[in-house]
């Protein structure tokens, strides 16, 4: 065992230093190979479920978590001040949020739309009453009290240090917004110009930390794929839920290798070439189950592997970090539909659009972290007074569900930023 890790290491240490020396191109796949080899080596090691190896992985993936969690806060933050900052007085600034806003919007729309068409196709049956009630306990405390206008709320801070303190996604971005519009409209004066020269200078800082945590991401890969061999070799019950995770992961999977692929495809881009350049970020939301988390790699990945401009990267992705939820969208949607069809509601036409409708505007306003959607959708069904036990029972399995639709989500961040990058 110890000589796998040697292993590893010496030939991705080796990559790194060599990378002088060879193309761009090289360096990426053998970045690659090495990621895919944590990725098996994790695997075998969580399915052989060796207690103190476990607990190893454990730690080592809950602090690459936290790093990564660490960096993400201020890197939503300075790179939408400075992109801003730079292009707020220019008329690309409206053009690239417009383009952003409309990609978001119509991926997110066509995720919840396939969600949709395979609720109706599959038609998950109602779960038996007894289930229903059992489900009841496994429900959060207080979590069926909370209202969409608390979440609306939640978002406009009332002091400075909070919205960075509990890492509101939504707050920081409103916060970053207004602090890059005002440096750019603000007449240029000596101290002006000297905290924006501090600002670019700490994010230039935050890039190196950034780079420093993605070369030794391969220990992070093989501790959260070990995690993930450790779960799935447990087992994992659906029973008679079995169609409706057949939907929820359907949906995810035509999403991600139908739909945005021909998004792609119709601007004139290679899906194939974007899923390679942007796969360690997809791959590192598929574990952290956060795309705010990931945004640092997904940020690096996009600049340095995907080229496209830092301008465009660091404003679109920060936004759609927190508005294109892909994956949440279908997940509203089947869920609240699965949920309410328990409860004895009609699920016709008229309903459905509805619900689309609400799925899609409640996607955009949700929190790029962890369980975000479950909590929405639990809150939005108490608020209607639906049979919230059937969230008690989703609530095992979810975490399955929410680690592909984090993967679905930065997909999708990344070709609507190759989009708007492509028609830049």
């Amino acid at each position: 065992m110890r000589a796998v890790f040697g292993s590893l290491f010496y030939v991705y240490f080796g990559m790194i230093m060599d990378k002088t020396t060879e193309n761009k191109s090289s360096f990426q796949g053998r970045q690659l190979i090495i990621w895919v080899v944590a990725l098996i080596v994790g695997s075998i090691l969580g399915w052989l479920r060796v207690d103190w190896l476990n607990g190893l992985f454990l730690f080592v993936a809950s602090a690459y978590t936290r790093l990564f969690q660490f960096v993400a806060v201020p890197t939503i933050a300075l790179a939408v001040i400075t992109t801003l900052a730079s292009l707020g007085n220019q008329k690309e600034t409206g053009r690239i949020f417009l383009r952003t806003l409309t990609w978001t919007l119509l991926t997110t729309i066509a995720a919840a739309a396939v969600g949709l068409v395979l609720y109706v196709a599959i038609h998950p049956d109602n779960l038996p009453v007894e289930a229903i009630a059992s489900g009841q306990v496994e429900v959060p405390d207080n979590l069926g009290t909370i209202t969409y206008y608390d979440h609306i709320l939640g978002v406009i801070p009332n002091n400075v240090i909070e919205p960075f303190a509990k890492g509101n996604v939504l707050s920081i971005l409103l916060v970053a917004a207004a602090v890059g519009l005002a440096l750019a409209f603000i007449p240029k004066s000596e101290n002006i110009q000297a905290l924006t020269k501090v600002i670019f200078g700490l994010q230039e800082l935050l890039f190196a930390l950034i780079k420093a945590l993605i070369w030794a991401l391969p220990l992070g890969i093989v501790a959260f794929a070990a995690q993930l061999s450790a779960q799935v070799e447990a087992g994992v019950i659906v029973g008679s839920l079995g169609k409706y995770v057949a939907v929820i992961l359907g949906g995810n999977l035509i999403q991600f290798f139908v739909v945005l692929p021909l998004f792609l495809l119709g601007n004139r881009l290679n899906p194939l070439k974007v899923l390679k350049a942007m796969s360690p970020a997809v791959l590192m939301a598929l574990f952290t189950k956060s795309s705010a988390a990931t945004l640092p790699i997904t940020m690096q990945s996009a600049e340095n592997r995907l080229n496209v401009k830092p301008q465009v990267a660091r404003f679109v992705l920060p936004i759609c970090t927190t508005i294109n939820m892909n994956g949440c969208a279908a997940f509203i949607l089947v869920t609240s539909l699965f949920v309410m069809q328990n409860g004895g509601t009609v699920i016709d036409l008229h309903t459905m659009l509805l619900w689309l409708f609400i799925a899609v505007i409640s996607a955009v306003g949700n929190a790029g972290v962890p369980m975000g959607c479950y909590f929405l959708t639990l809150s939005l069904m108490a608020g209607i007074g639906a049979p919230i036990g059937i969230m008690g029972i989703i609530l095992p399995i979810f975490t399955i569900i929410d680690m592909i639709e984090t993967a679905e989500n930065v997909w999708s961040d990344s070709c609507v930023c190759a989009i708007v990058n492509g028609k830049e």
